[in-house]
């Protein structure tokens, strides 16, 4: 099968791929659009070069390449597949009015979609907490996040920490700081916060 002849379900993994900006696993990938990449549908996308797929902990992240995010650019412009049925229709339809939008703004993909940082932040919050609602130092949450730049993570704070339910405040007890701890601090109103806690629903 060639590049021209993707199933409707490769084409939605890329264009997922494409919106959530970032690596996913099949269990993201479900959560996200319903949808996996599995068997032959990941050895035809990783022979094409259009998706990265590396083993980690017994579970595939996949990568949009390179190739992918062209391929995802170009299909802006193609004609909706054959036999793609309603749903296929319905995407193409949408694709075309991005595809309009980028050209009436100058914006890129890349412009429009980026990774969701605050969403990855509350999820490694709610990993570290088994969803407990407890403070963590944040020095705890930038090594779960270190594959993110810091800047990107504390801008991601910053708006968490709008919301009522979301808490970033001071040790009070200052004596227990480690060095690491003053470096992964986060200065919201000129006080430097180091812990985290996010209110769990009831």
């Amino acid at each position: 099968m060639s590049i021209d002849r993707l199933t409707l379900n490769e084409r939605c993994v890329l264009f997922v791929l494409m919106a959530e900006a970032r690596e996913l696993t099949n269990a993201e990938l479900h959560e996200a659009a319903g949808i996996k990449l599995d068997g032959r549908n990941r050895r035809h996308l990783n022979d094409l070069d259009l998706v990265a797929s590396t083993m980690v902990n017994r579970a595939f992240l996949h990568e949009l390449t390179d190739r992918g995010a062209v391929w995802c650019a170009e299909e802006l412009s193609r004609e909706r597949p054959d036999k793609s049925g309603s749903a296929g229709g319905a995407l193409y339809s949408v694709l075309a009015g991005l595809r309009r939008h980028l050209d009436d703004t100058g914006q890129s993909l890349a412009d429009v979609f980026r990774p969701d940082v605050a969403g990855q932040v509350e999820a490694a919050y709610l990993e570290l907490t088994s969803g407990r609602g407890i403070a963590i130092r944040l020095t705890h949450l930038r090594e779960r996040l270190n594959e993110l730049p810091r800047g990107e993570i504390d801008r991601a704070l910053e708006l968490l920490s709008r919301r009522e339910d979301v808490h970033i405040r001071a040790e009070s007890d200052q004596r227990t700081l480690t060095d690491r701890d003053h470096t992964d601090a986060l200065v919201l109103g000129g006080t430097a916060r180091h812990l985290l806690a996010i209110e769990v629903s009831r």
